[in-house]
């Protein structure tokens, strides 16, 4: 509804000192045209909103501009109860600070609504770590969470994955926890760049302070890394016909291969199946392993490859006499 949406417009200009036309609409859900209509709307209302032009513009509401329109909702108050992942708030070292915030924020809902959203908990948990933990030393987390909260440079020794390390001092601008692996995000020689947590061997907070870019999005650089990373990635596409007996099993390994198209069965009920793995090795070894239920159709050169390996491994058990 539209009232809802001029009421969040003014709520997000509360909370924010600006923003475009471009943020509000992506956070809305609108085009920037339904903005601007927006704005109008407010404008005659008399909400005092600015519109600041420049590199570092955008809309505003008047200095000192208040609204007393922040009356929560049950649906809404509801996403503020839901679990965030125990593991992270741990790292962070506020987990007692959040379960006693959850406390205050349950005595302060009104009485109506308080039976409808007390025992949201037993309802979504949310976990983010996988069933085989890998041991994580975050060794300098602490060290590295205080350089963010208070602008200051970080002197940091990091390991690349070719075990070689580099000292090199960085502006800490955030940290993002993808699964439960921590990321910071930094500025260094002009540019801001990423860097795994857990191979920051060592890290000194600098006394000097750094200046955080105007325009810097954490949402917005997070997402454009992501799709720059994933569009890095090696991959290797085969194509394949496989039993009818493996089609679900082929459905849930998605942690080894990615499953790109599949066909309708043939005649004799095996299923054409386009599948990618990171690499050629990966493939070979993944198909191998399901013996006689998967057959390969392309590269051609793989299907000789695959047949080579199966024969050496026939030749293995033979040289023993089984």
């Amino acid at each position: 509804m539209r009232a809802d949406r001029l009421i969040a417009i003014v709520l997000l200009l509360q909370n924010n000192e600006r923003m475009t036309s471009r943020k509000l609409a992506k956070e809305l859900e609108v085009t920037e045209r339904t903005i601007h209509r927006d704005m109008e709307a407010l404008s005659a209302a008399g909400i005092p909103v600015l519109a600041e032009r420049g590199k570092f513009g955008g809309w505003k509401l008047l200095e000192n501009y208040r609204t007393n329109l922040t009356g929560l909702k049950a649906a809404e108050i509801k996403t503020l109860l839901l679990s965030p992942s125990f593991e992270h708030l741990a790292d962070l070292g506020i987990s007692n600070d959040w379960k006693e915030a959850r406390q205050k924020l349950l005595a302060a809902i009104p009485a109506p609504l308080k039976e409808s959203v007390k025992d949201i908990s037993n309802r979504i948990h949310i976990d983010t770590s996988t069933w085989r933990q890998t041991p994580r030393e975050l060794k300098s987390f602490g060290i590295v969470q205080q350089a963010v909260w208070e602008e200051k440079k970080l002197q940091i020794q990091y390991e690349k994955a070719n075990k070689q390390t580099s000292e090199r001092i960085v502006e800490p601008l955030a940290l993002v926890a993808k699964g439960n692996t921590w990321y910071l995000i930094a500025s260094s020689d002009a540019k801001i760049k990423t860097y795994r947590v857990s191979r920051i061997i060592d890290a000194l907070v600098i006394n000097e302070n750094f200046s955080r870019p105007n325009d810097f999005d954490l949402a917005d650089y997070w997402q454009e890394s992501k799709q720059t990373f994933i569009s890095s990635l090696p991959k290797f596409e085969v194509e394949v016909e496989i039993s009818p007996a493996i089609h679900q099993r082929i459905n849930f390994t998605g942690r080894f291969v990615q499953v790109l198209h599949t066909d309708s069965p043939k005649e004799n009920g095996w299923i054409p199946v386009s599948l990618c793995f990171d690499t050629e090795q990966e493939a070979r070894e993944y198909i191998l392993g399901f013996g006689n239920q998967i057959k390969i159709v392309r590269p051609v050169i793989l299907r000789k490859i695959v047949r080579e390996m199966a024969e050496d491994v026939f030749d293995l058990y033979k040289e023993n006499g089984e």
